[in-house]
């Protein structure tokens, strides 16, 4: 039973991992894509992309984002069971469900995009509009596959549907802006070149010397049409990935409906039944995970329209503003919670599965091993995030006249790494033992909290961009306290501390202070930036394994859990470490 039980563990963290190393490399590309297209769009452009797509999250939250995690729930319960006639009803009313749904909201935000967002943002914000439909359809599929612990297919899908986004991004960008603005286009070329020449500094003085030659029309049309390219990205990405997942259905689709019909041990439940089950189950989905994201929108409309009116900004200024915050630093802090992110898709189904079968005790590990793994990689990029800040954010994002306020805002928001992430899982954790209404009110609870705090800062401070910063760790902070207080009420549960929290944080602050010493020893050396941060980074993950295991704070069953993890253990057998 012990062996069994390991073996559960082990297949869990295998599912996690996959879509974790898909969420990485998904972000990894995010990253890389998004450094060139601020060159070209630049941080007006930016602030106008991020207003509209923080709308464009609102209604696709509302509508759809909940979607895969909600059927991977319902399916899982059913298929724990072993109900595969009623699970795959569930599904084929479920598209019904999303094309509904997706229908309206796509139409609701494409007409009532002058309502919801202000200037050059409304004709990005409707571009936005389609992707809602899309994505839908592909959280659905994404949804059915996760809820038969397969992920390698929502992995592919995703990392197909970032390579879409980037290149359809860059290039409609381009386009666009060489249509309409064919001037810019020239230019752009130009910086783009020494940029990809290895000449960030030159690229630097010549992007000042564009923006401060342009006048304020120009450089809104500019960033307008830049900020357009880059939602047919979005929707480019949605599409791929939409393809992908429906091409691999349409494979196994044969497999799949031959086991359905096959079950003839269990009662056949109606559409109709169906269909208010898939209500009963999205709703809470819907607004659970509505309420936790809501926080960027509302401190995006706070910053923008409040701010704005209160201190009398332009409109350049405050969006120029809001996109070093969105686009910069808070896009660099999501790398690593896209592993509590792919964490939370792998635990749903399971403990919802485990919750069907009513195995509290297999519950409890499954959610201690999930925050144990999330914690020992959150806390070290938190810390790396703080030590390395300015190397970090002059790698990804090359722009001198923002690079100290990038880098200065991503060390304020390091923490707020580690609150995200555990927030994110513990939220998932309730979704999936069926205490969905739970993470609804704690983040109704956490928004008033931040929502004042944020107003308060923002009317009689001046600590600006700085005032979003707080708001987001009280935010972040508030949730994680709430979540976790309402996960040991309810099934028993309690975290183990030192292994989980305090080894991995002694390791990574030792790990913090390597990656300094060897940046500026590098850089003393080298005066190149990419020369000395990566290899800062690449020793400094290496002393924090290292430390891993000389600490304790990991076994060998853990490592090998892992995905490849055997490749960890061998090597840490031949450095003697086990």
């Amino acid at each position: 039973m012990a062996s069994l039980e390991n073996n559960k563990k082990s297949n869990f963290l295998v599912q996690a991992g996959i879509l974790a190393a898909a969420g990485f490399i998904s972000r990894i590309i995010g990253l890389l894509y998004r450094s060139p297209l601020t060159a070209i769009i630049g941080d007006l452009g930016n602030g106008y992309y991020q207003a509209a797509y923080n709308i464009y999250t609102i209604i696709l939250l509302i509508s759809s984002y909940s979607i895969p995690s909600a059927i991977s729930k319902v399916i899982a319960q059913k298929l724990g069971v072993k109900e595969y006639r009623n699970a795959h009803r569930i599904f084929r009313c479920s598209v019904w469900y999303v094309l509904a749904v997706g229908g309206v909201a796509s139409l609701f935000l494409f007409f009532g995009a002058g309502f919801l967002v202000d200037g050059a943002a409304i004709p990005v914000l409707r571009v936005f509009a389609p992707t809602i439909f899309l994505y839908g359809l592909l959280g659905v599929l994404r949804g059915y596959f996760q809820a038969h612990r397969s992920m390698v297919q929502t992995s592919v899908s995703q990392i197909l549907e970032q390579i879409a986004n980037a290149l359809v991004s860059i290039g409609a960008a381009l386009f666009l802006i060489h249509i309409f603005v064919p001037d810019s286009a020239a230019r752009i070329g130009e910086m783009l070149g020494k940029t990809l020449s290895g000449q960030p500094a030159l690229y630097g003085a010549a992007a000042g010397a564009v923006l401060a030659g342009q006048d304020a029309a120009y450089e809104v049309n500019h960033a307008m049409y830049g900020a357009i390219g880059s939602a047919l990205g979005t929707g480019a990405g949605v599409s791929i990935g939409l393809l992908f997942m429906w091409s691999v259905y349409a494979l196994n689709r044969g497999v799949l409906l031959r086991r359905a019909d096959r079950d003839r041990n269990h009662e056949v439940e109606s559409y109709r039944n169906i269909s208010k089950l898939i209500v009963m189950v999205v709703t809470p989905f819907i607004l659970s995970t509505a309420a936790y994201n809501l926080s960027t929108s509302l401190n995006s409309t706070v910053y923008l329209k409040l701010y704005r009116a209160v201190k009398g900004l332009d409109e350049a200024t405050v969006y120029a503003n809001y996109g070093v915050f969105s686009g910069k630093a808070v896009t660099i802090c999501n790398i690593p919670v896209a592993f509590a992110s792919a964490m939370t898709s792998a635990m749903i189904p399971a403990v919802a599965q485990l919750m069907a079968q009513e195995n509290y005790e297999g519950t409890r590990l499954r959610v201690g091993m999930a925050v144990k793994s999330t914690m020992i990689l959150a806390i070290p990029c938190s810390v790396g995030m703080f030590a390395l800040a300015k190397p970090v954010t002059w790698l990804l994002f090359p722009q001198k006249a923002t690079i100290d306020l990038a880098a200065r805002l991503l060390m304020a928001m390091a923490v707020s790494v580690v609150f995200f992430s555990l927030s994110t899982l513990s939220s998932s954790v309730l979704q999936g033992i069926g205490k969905v209404n739970t993470p609804i009110y704690n983040a109704l609870i956490a928004l008033a909290v931040q929502t004042v705090t944020l107003v308060v800062l923002l009317l009689y401070t001046n600590l600006d961009l700085y005032a979003l910063v707080i708001a987001n760790i009280v935010y972040s902070g508030l949730m994680c306290i709430l979540n976790q207080v309402a996960v040991r009420r309810a099934i028993d549960y309690r975290q183990e501390f030192r292994h989980t929290f305090l080894l991995p944080f002694a390791a990574a602050a030792v790990m913090g202070v390597v990656a300094l010493l060897v940046y500026h020893g590098l850089y003393l050396l080298t005066s190149s930036t990419v020369v000395s941060v990566i290899p800062a980074i690449l020793i400094a993950a290496g002393v924090y394994f290292v430390l891993l295991i000389l600490f304790r704070a990991v076994t060998e069953q853990e490592l090998c859990g892992l995905p490849k993890g055997y490749l960890l253990v061998k090597v840490a057998k031949k450095c003697r470490l086990l």
